[in-house]
């Protein structure tokens, strides 16, 4: 059923948090770096990358990833999987980012709300079409944990990767290259590009090109930040990543989906105090 009012926006912010543990969560990268991964980037795009398996090369997950520069994705993959295998980082991701909510929940995480919470979820995320969704179809494909910590966190996970895919769309149609993404965003929230982690650390004169290009379009003034045209475009690419983002909840009534908001604010609340958002 469709929702009188949109409600991505609203269970972006209740999500987000859950989708963000693999990110933050020291327990993660501890559970992956154990299958003997060099570093965090490793554990990273061996976690993330894992549902596609081994055979997918670079080129194809920074296509899907999107917003990598050039060259990142290939430092790790395919090397990752001389080290370890696909099936064992899906399970060291699972096992060590319920560990780490289990750290960050407390005596909430045995709640009846996180189970709830994770039935409606689950049924959400299943409910959305893959056509065009690349991540989320191979996330998809995985089979569902049933502990309710893990199954909750799984729902999460397709939620936020059904949502990135969407995200990919509304930048490709306003325009908006990979690097740029980060630049638009950081620029965005009142950021120097350059202190941006995810594009910070590029060579000074890869980043000022990126920059330069944006300035070109409009979207970059003189001044170092967003035009009015900029912000617009920010704008419009938000939008479109929220219409498509809600088809996943129209398989709950608003009562499920009135549920589901009052189980997710606790949960989401405990881990927001823990991660630097």
């Amino acid at each position: 059923m469709s929702h009188p009012e949109p409600v991505a926006r609203r269970m972006f912010d209740l999500v987000e948090p859950i989708g963000m543990v693999p990110y933050f969560a020291d327990e993660s990268d501890e559970a992956l770096m154990s299958l003997g991964l060099r570093n965090q980037w490793d554990a990273y795009f061996a976690g993330r990358a894992a549902p596609f398996g081994r055979a997918v090369p670079a080129e194809v997950v920074h296509a899907v990833f999107y917003n990598f520069a050039p060259g990142e994705v290939a430092r790790h993959l395919p090397r990752v999987w001389d080290l370890t295998t696909p099936e064992a980082a899906l399970a060291a991701r699972e096992r060590g980012c319920v560990a780490g909510m289990r750290r960050i929940l407390g005596e909430l995480a045995d709640d009846p709300g996180v189970a709830r919470a994770g039935d409606l979820l689950l049924r959400a995320a299943t409910s959305a079409p893959v056509e065009g969704r690349a991540l989320f179809a191979a996330l998809r494909a995985l089979p569902v944990p049933q502990e309710s910590v893990a199954r909750l966190w799984h729902a999460a996970t397709l939620l936020r990767e059904h949502r990135g895919d969407g995200h990919t769309v509304a930048l490709m149609a306003e325009g908006i290259g990979g690097t740029e993404a980060h630049v638009l965003h950081a620029l965005s929230v009142d950021m120097p590009a350059q202190e941006f982690g995810r594009v910070g650390h590029l060579p000074a004169a890869q980043l000022t090109a990126v920059i330069d290009g944006m300035r070109a379009r409009g979207l970059v003034g003189t001044d170092g930040w967003l035009t009015p045209a900029g912000r617009a475009t920010k704008e419009r690419v938000e939008a479109l990543t929220d219409r498509l983002a809600e088809a996943p909840y129209n398989a709950l009534s608003p009562s499920e989906l009135d549920r589901l908001v009052a189980d997710l604010e606790p949960i989401s609340a405990a881990i927001r105090t823990v991660f630097p958002w």
